[in-house]
């Protein structure tokens, strides 16, 4: 039997998001079931969302047929998940404080099984002491939390409030209802991702074409099969993996830094594109062009080497893991780089043909017993091989 899931839709403009994460959850074969508030029914009609669902929705707590068998009750526990979408201010205070005077808080109340809530408000009253107050009160009794996330609001203000995409909550609701083992359960993980950033004056910087998307892909991975991970990010435009603590760096100083301050950890997978050299002194002020012809000279010194400095460090985690993003001589060059870091695993791709950005890699894993030759596959599926592998390494 597939895995359901029973759906509040809370009052809110982002209701509408609801119909798109219906269909998605469809679309994976996990079963739907909903509730509706009666001010939800003013964004969203019950309509779109039976028929989406297939099946019949929910709204009124004293239902004569429901509530001869305890309707609300049954609702709340046959589910194997119960998520909130969206979490607004008022669902949010009912949940923290077990007031049960529909049928949305009452199910809430009633129910027996792990909650996901995807908080969606205008930012001042996300901000609001009392709505910080109970969301650490629910994070406090179990209750798990997607999002929200920074950006424009349909009231024209910006900021924190912001529901969590569709497919951001998916990928909550899959970790949630995984069943596979947990091969790195009990197990701190650390991830670097992303580019880095280094600057030469207030708007300029220097960089490099990684998207960050192998990165997320390890830390959703990770997760998915138990582990405490903590994801240090270059700047990117990726959704936060559901579950991982990210610490946003820009400069490859502040990387190893937050490296460093993550530490310790049994694992620790350096995917992240480092620039290898910064400018020696970046202006205070922009630099502005000379007389025509003039061109600025910029004197550059080198980043610190972070995958060298954690493998060879006091903290060592027990498995340390690089990457090598080459474009000639991949293997060459990755088995000279594992005797250089002192690390024990080198992931080598060849970054020519236009990985950086797209969905899928092929990669090499290079160790002190020989390489192993991977297909060209999905950048998730590169990920759960990887962390698998890993898993079998700290055994």
């Amino acid at each position: 039997m597939g895995k359901s899931v029973l759906l509040i839709i809370g009052g809110g403009i982002a209701a509408y998001k609801s119909l798109e994460l219906i269909r998605l959850l469809k679309t994976r074969g996990i079963g739907v079931r909903a509730i509706m508030t009666k001010a939800a029914a003013e964004f969203v009609t019950p309509l779109s969302v039976a028929s989406l669902s297939g099946e019949k929705v929910h709204s009124a707590l004293f239902n004569l047929t429901d509530e001869v068998e305890m309707g609300h009750i049954e609702l709340s526990r046959s589910a194997d998940l119960v998520v909130v979408v969206p979490a607004t201010a008022d669902l949010m205070a009912k949940m923290a404080q077990g007031l049960a005077n529909d049928l949305a808080s009452t199910t809430a109340l009633a129910t027996d099984k792990p909650v996901l809530i995807a908080p969606a408000m205008n930012v001042r009253m996300w901000q609001h002491a009392a709505t910080q107050r109970n969301l650490a009160t629910l994070e406090t009794d179990g209750i798990h939390v997607v999002g929200p996330n920074e950006g424009d609001m349909a009231c024209g203000e910006f900021g924190p409030g912001r529901m969590a995409e569709p497919v951001e909550i998916l990928a909550a609701i899959e970790v949630l209802l995984a069943s596979a083992p947990k091969p790195l359960a009990g197990r701190k993980i650390l991830i670097t991702a992303g580019p880095t950033r280094e600057p030469i004056d207030p708007v300029r910087y220097i960089s490099n074409h990684s998207s960050g998307k192998q990165g997320y892909a390890l830390a959703e991975a990770a997760v998915r099969m138990g582990a405490d991970v903590t994801l240090v990010s270059g700047p990117v435009s990726l959704p936060k993996p559901f579950g991982v603590k990210i610490i946003d760096v820009q400069t490859a100083d502040e990387m190893l830094a937050a490296c460093e301050k993550s530490l310790p950890a049994d694992g620790a997978i350096f995917a992240a594109a480092v620039a290898d050299w910064k400018v020696a002194h970046s202006a205070a002020n922009k630099i502005k062009k000379q007389k025509s012809g003039e061109v600025p000279t910029l004197t550059f010194v080198e980043n610190p080497d972070i995958l060298k400095t954690i493998a060879t460090g006091k903290m060592r985690p027990q498995i340390v893991v690089g990457f090598a993003a080459e474009t000639e001589k991949v293997i060459e060059h990755a088995k000279a780089k594992l005797e250089k870091k002192s690390c024990d695993l080198i992931i080598a791709n060849d970054v020519s043909e236009g990985v950086f950005g797209t969905n899928r890699n092929t990669v090499h894993l290079v160790g002190k017993s020989g390489v192993e030759d991977w297909p060209q596959l999905s950048k998730a599926e590169v990920a759960n091989r990887i962390m698998a592998h890993l898993a079998g390494l700290l055994k």
